[in-house]
């Protein structure tokens, strides 16, 4: 059996402030040597997530990426997690919902309840995604994520390196934290990363397919997530908000 790492709040509060200033693949490295091999990279395949992939895999072609099928992805979400995995020569783990819960909320609910009430959409993200990624992490000791500050009202304080309280406080690395939009996408063309064809179809941010649509021209990059809701109840919770200072 595995010997579960932890690192203290406050060892991870100085990582954090070391690597603020250092680029994706230090903090990358930093995970792999504190970490390996119970680190994992959390993917849906959007952007950020192939261009981590693609810094992983020039460094460590055995990191673990997992995916959530949630059951109601696109299609060509299926189509660029082959590319990946094919160009690379990785496995990715998929992990799915429990059948017997996702059969009793279609039944009971029908099939679009999350688009009645940010409730009945929690509970979707709930049984779809967040007890998934639970199951996924219990393999792990530290996680990484594509999050960047600049995706969205809610992301605005993510650091490189955090605590995952909601996770029994394992280590959470958010290489791109400080990046831009433009710094993946120039990351991504640089390095002829296979990408996401719904992006060049206006879709910045994809999650399910009925929960995803492109977006129009000067919207918020995450505006076609959920995009019935207010911008500041957009997430499923896998990534719950840091607590905000007293």
């Amino acid at each position: 059996m595995s010997v579960v790492k932890r690192m203290t709040a406050a060892e991870v509060e100085a990582a954090a402030k070391m690597f603020e200033s250092q680029s994706p693949q230090e903090v990358l490295r930093w995970g792999l040597q504190q970490f390996s091999p119970r680190i994992g990279l959390a993917s849906s395949f959007g952007a950020e997530d192939v261009a981590l992939i693609d810094m992983l895999a020039a460094r460590h072609r055995d990191v673990t990426i997992f995916t959530l099928d949630t059951g109601r992805l696109n299609e060509e979400t299926y189509e660029v997690m082959e590319r990946i995995r094919r160009h690379y020569g990785i496995s990715i783990k998929s992990y799915f919902p429990n059948f017997e819960r996702v059969q009793a909320l279609e039944r009971g609910k029908g099939f679009y309840s999350f688009r009645e009430s940010v409730e009945n959409r929690k509970e979707c993200c709930g049984i779809r995604k967040v007890e998934p990624l639970g199951r996924a992490l219990a393999e792990l000791d530290a996680w990484i994520t594509g999050l960047r500050r600049t995706q969205a009202v809610t992301r605005g304080g993510v650091p490189k390196i955090e605590v995952d309280a909601a996770h029994d406080g394992m280590v959470k690395l958010n290489p791109l934290a400080d990046w831009s939009e433009t710094q993946v996408w120039d990351y991504i063309k640089a390095h002829r990363v296979p990408y996401h064809a719904l992006h060049d179809q206006g879709y910045p941010s994809i999650g399910c397919a009925p929960c995803t649509r492109a977006i129009q021209p000067g919207e918020d990059v995450r505006a076609g997530r959920w995009w019935w809701e207010r911008p500041d109840q957009k997430e499923c919770g896998l990534h719950l908000n840091p607590p905000k200072p007293s």
